[in-house]
């Protein structure tokens, strides 16, 4: 199975990083400017299910946040994955506002290189992985409000001294409140169906490098009180075989309650660890029952072949792909039939919107994809 392997670049050194301070524009409709609001952080709801409730990727969003890569990790492979990141950038925002955060030297490349229909904010960041980094935001009745999971670079395998800031400031920007989380966790680690079932590999969070001395059930209540959920699903996934230790994001994600699409390997290629993580999330999938009490509808999505020489690094999955207003955005690999028949799959799966496929060459080869790219800032009500 192609998931990541131990990439996401190389480690980022924290020496002489400036101090974050810079202010984020305003965006969506307006895109008026705005003063920096104070950081309101709120304890973590402590029962399951409670007021607050993390949408559905499919659910309408105020705008996209995302990054723009540095030379300091991506070296010489920087133009080339800049080119990913502007071109996900400006389809995303055809279908709705994006905002992008850039280190300041780089905000006028960066401008334009997306182009006038993406916002590009100063902000220091290390590295483009907002799914990761950016706040994950739930709905309450006092509005929005935005999870900080503390990120720590996967598990203290990187050092990401601006990134680990990126939720605190975009929350504190949009006057936002901030709940910091009682966990260590990444965004691309939770898939929620927005009617109260949540998705995780436990690899990936009960896991000392994130979490010590936490149980699976210490963790699962947590996420219960954080995200709105009343039902976890839990698959076994693989540790230390890639640096997120198997998101879900990049094996299962929810379509609608009830249905999953699942990244599905070649069945002729070789065995695998990866091999047996699908096979093992297949089974716990097929055995389960949602928030609801129904059993999931799972819908293969088969990896592309024939994608040429990649490195070890390449993260050759169609299910991280993106959600945005009246569109999907997943990758296009090379393998032509391979392609057609993942986009078909999931128009399909998304009736009413356009399926808008990229080339992701050189973003893949850093372990991740056009959903580890992006973060959803969803509407309110």
């Amino acid at each position: 199975m192609s998931f990541t392997r131990m990439s996401r670049r190389r480690a980022v050194g924290t020496g002489g990083l400036a101090a974050l301070g810079a202010t984020l524009s305003a965006c969506g409709g307006g895109r008026g400017g705005t003063e920096r609001g104070r950081d309101r952080t709120t304890p973590a709801a402590a029962t399951p299910g409670g007021d607050r409730r993390m949408p559905e990727e499919a659910a309408p969003h105020e705008l996209t946040y995302m990054s723009w890569p540095t030379r300091g990790v991506w070296k010489s492979d920087v133009h080339g994955v800049r080119q990913d990141i502007a071109r996900i950038a400006r389809t995303i925002a055809e279908f709705e506002p994006v905002t992008l955060l850039a280190n300041e030297r780089d905000v006028a490349g960066a401008r334009r290189a997306c182009g006038s229909g993406v916002t590009v904010v100063p902000v220091p960041v290390d590295d483009l992985w907002m799914r990761d980094t950016g706040p994950s935001f739930v709905l309450g009745p006092d509005g929005i409000a935005g999870v900080d999971l503390n990120f720590n670079g996967w598990g203290d395998k990187q050092e990401h001294g601006r990134d680990g800031k990126v939720a605190r400031e975009i929350l504190a920007d949009r006057r936002i409140a901030r709940i910091e989380a009682p966990l260590v966790g990444e965004g691309g680690a939770i898939e929620v169906d927005g009617a109260g079932t949540l998705l995780a590999t436990e690899s990936s969070l009960v896991n000392d490098n994130r979490n010590p001395g936490k149980s699976r059930a210490d963790i699962e209540r947590e996420l219960k009180g954080l995200f709105g959920a009343t039902k976890v699903i839990w698959v076994d996934g693989v540790r230390g075989e890639d640096i997120t230790d198997c998101h879900i994001d990049a094996l299962a994600r929810f379509t609608e309650p009830g249905v999953v699409l699942m990244s599905t390997p070649d069945p002729t290629a070789p065995e695998d660890v990866w091999a047996k993580a699908y096979a093992q999330a297949r089974g716990a999938l097929d055995e389960a029952t949602d928030a609801r009490g129904k059993r999931l509808d799972i819908v293969s999505l088969p990896e592309p072949v024939d994608i040429g020489r990649r490195g070890d690094d390449f993260l050759a999955t169609y299910v991280n792909y993106y959600v945005a207003d009246g569109g999907v955005v997943m990758p296009r690999f090379g393998d032509r039939k391979a392609d057609d028949a993942a986009a078909s799959i999931v128009r399909d799966l998304y009736p009413g919107r356009r399926v808008a496929q990229v080339p992701v060459d050189t973003l893949g080869e850093g372990g991740g994809g056009i959903h580890c790219a992006t973060q959803q800032l969803p509407k309110k009500g």
